[in-house]
């Protein structure tokens, strides 16, 4: 959606609150549909149970892929950039993008994929990772993508609960100087996991992996075999508009991973919907998304959204940093990319290295700068601004989460003013609401609450994937008739949103979300750990770091060999992404007499801010937090 003022925003705006149903049918009416819906919107926030554009019928595929190519089928879909600079750079044309996931589709189909089938996807960036997600959308199977970070723990978890029958990995893949065992992994995994029937092994790393009879098998073989078939099309599944697209894990703040359900027609419509209207996106634009695949980000704003628009995306296989701390700025120079939208811990971990890695980069392609995860701090921001955006690229520093789908908050590029620090305002067709604890509507400028959203968008959640009352627990049942962020928030005297951090048990640790929960499962798993306590902190780098207050009285008074030791097994079972940054080792917890961990106690010492605990009175045993305050790292 192209908007050419600040005035036409708050015009919209208005039009969007006010009539929102025929705002979203106009929106889905750009797409293409095979059989278009008979009811725009049913909702209720109570069960809860959303349908958009229910009775409607498409394929997200043939909005990312088919529709382009009579006009557009011989510009860059995706432009590849290795791990190795050394490597050479990969370019497929929406024709050629359309051509390879026609042909996994086939290998999907020769190797028994149907319809409502979930495939678990474990793979690293490389285009084949595109092409699988795509295929899996083709043929109606529901895609659950991991993260090439996470353990195999982590992986039998997701696996076992979507039941997944096909998984797509690689021998391994790389990511800056290290190298990932991603089918070693696989394989370990698959011991807990008998709905697997078989695995599809790209090679990228030719790193030795073993084979199963009868159950592995390699895509380049599969690929072989569907060419020998004359390579034959593979026409696009019809899908109902509210079926399942993908499943995507996040962390919750209990210990399970919650899987995420996103479907086919409202979420389609919202990423295109808001990928233009955000970054006010104009053909032949170079735009660069620095985030994985296995993120929400990835998803949004790497496949569905930029190829439902035509748009030219670049897809990184390594790190900011790797081999130097030039890295980014020699692929924004390379490929002339106009738009790069990248993480607050990317840019504050790049402004740490200096100046001296920007001289001589050649940054003037550059038009629109994005940020993403988390809020990008004031220094960071003017950072950003001026030393790689040279003062004049907007920056679109985007709100949003796994569950919303897209951006909810965000400024319109070179159309709202802009805020350092700020998410700014409300999208068209968002409704943003601060409430009390008690639910209470706190209206008017210059006040803070909870961040809720009074009605629905297309791109939300429709349900945790198994466990619907999970969903409603998490999301719906905080406040009556709204959808609960778990985000506190400020409104400005201007009416700006400016996101204040979790008001729930989960870390934000470098943009990506963390349960507390999560994490002392996997430190109490470790044998000389009695209890522990996890809560965020302040750092330089992530936004926030990992602090763990563990009682571990039988350590053989080794304590760093003990500190190492939980680090391994939290790396096991959940990633190295889930690591504490600081283990504190302490005798008790501050604990009510319910048993309930005070963690604002612990978050205060843990944050140096020891001035105010607030009354500890009612804890079982006050005495302990001094011992934690003397101990603190």
């Amino acid at each position: 959606m192209k908007v050419t003022s600040f005035e036409q925003y708050q015009q919209i705006y208005k039009q969007s609150v006010e009539e929102p149903e025929q705002f979203w049918a106009d929106i889905a009416d750009t797409f293409q549909w095979r059989k278009r819906w008979h009811t725009t919107l049913k909702w209720n926030f109570k069960e809860p149970n959303i349908k958009w554009f229910e009775g409607g019928k498409l394929n997200i595929t043939e909005n990312c892929l088919d529709r382009h190519l009579e006009n557009n089928g011989d510009t860059p879909a995706i432009i590849w950039e290795p791990n190795d600079p050394t490597e050479a750079h990969r370019v497929l044309t929406y024709r050629q993008l359309h051509d390879k996931v026609c042909q996994f589709a086939n290998v999907l189909k020769n190797n028994g994929v149907e319809k409502g089938d979930r495939i678990c996807i474990y793979m690293p960036m490389v285009p084949e990772l595109s092409v699988a997600v795509l295929a899996c959308a083709r043929v109606g199977a529901i895609h659950s993508v991991v993260f090439g970070g996470f353990s195999a723990q982590s992986i039998a978890d997701r696996i076992q609960d979507a039941q997944c029958k096909v998984v797509i990995t690689a021998d391994g893949g790389f990511r800056g100087a290290k190298d990932l065992p991603l089918k070693s992994v696989i394989d370990d995994a698959l011991v807990q996991c008998p709905s697997v029937k078989r695995v599809i092994v790209l090679t990228r790393s030719r790193t030795p992996v073993s084979m199963i009879k009868g159950r592995d098998v390699w895509w380049e073989d599969e690929i072989k075999k569907v060419e020998t078939q004359g390579n034959p099309a593979c026409p696009a599944e019809e899908m109902d508009a509210e079926d399942m697209l993908f499943i995507l894990y996040t962390s919750g703040s209990t210990g399970k991973p919650k899987g995420v359900v996103h479907t086919c027609g409202g979420y389609m419509v919202y990423t295109g919907y808001t990928f233009d209207t955000a970054f006010q996106y104009q053909p032949g634009e170079v735009y660069f998304c620095t985030a994985d695949i296995g993120w929400i980000t990835g998803h949004s704003y790497i496949i569905y959204g930029p190829l439902s628009q035509g748009a030219t995306a670049l897809m990184f296989e390594g790190v900011p940093t790797w081999p130097d701390a030039g890295r980014l700025w020699d692929i924004v120079e390379k490929h002339k990319v106009n738009i790069l939208y990248t993480a607050p811990t990317a840019i504050r971990s790049l402004m740490s290295f200096g100046e001296d890695v920007l001289n001589g980069k050649n940054l003037s392609s550059l038009t629109k700068l994005g940020s993403v995860g988390e809020p990008l701090n004031e220094e960071a921001w003017h950072w950003f601004d001026e030393k790689i955006g040279h003062g004049k690229c907007p920056i679109v520093d985007t709100w949003w989460q796994t569950e919303t789908g897209g951006f909810m908050i965000s400024p319109i590029a070179n159309v709202t003013p802009l805020k350092p620090g700020y998410a700014g305002l409300p999208l068209p067709g968002v409704q943003p609401i601060l409430v009390d604890e008690n639910g209470k509507e706190i209206e008017g400028n210059d006040v803070s609450g909870n961040l809720c959203i009074k009605f629905p968008w297309p791109g939300m959640l429709r349900t945790t994937y198994g466990d619907h009352e999970r969903c409603r627990q998490t999301y719906f049942a905080t406040y009556e008739n709204m959808y609960f962020t778990g985000d506190g928030c400020l409104r400005d005297a201007d009416g700006y949103y400016r996101i204040t951090g979790r008001v729930d048990d989960v870390l934000n640790v470098s943009g990506h979300r963390i349960g507390t929960a999560e994490v002392e499962n996997a430190i109490n798993m470790h044998s000389s750990v009695v209890e522990s306590a996890v809560v965020g902190y302040p750092h330089d780098i992530k936004g926030q770091g990992v602090y763990a207050f563990v009682i571990s009285p039988n350590n053989h008074g080794d304590d760093e060999l003990t500190r190492k030791d939980i680090l391994m097994t939290v790396t096991r079972i959940i990633g190295a992404i889930a690591k504490p940054d600081k283990i504190q080792f302490v005798t008790g917890l501050p604990k009510t007499r319910s048993g309930k961990i005070m963690r604002r106690i612990l978050r205060k010492i843990a944050e140096g801010d020891t001035g105010n605990l607030g009354d500890t009175s009612t804890l079982l045993d006050p005495g302990v937090v001094e011992e934690i305050k003397a101990g603190a790292l």
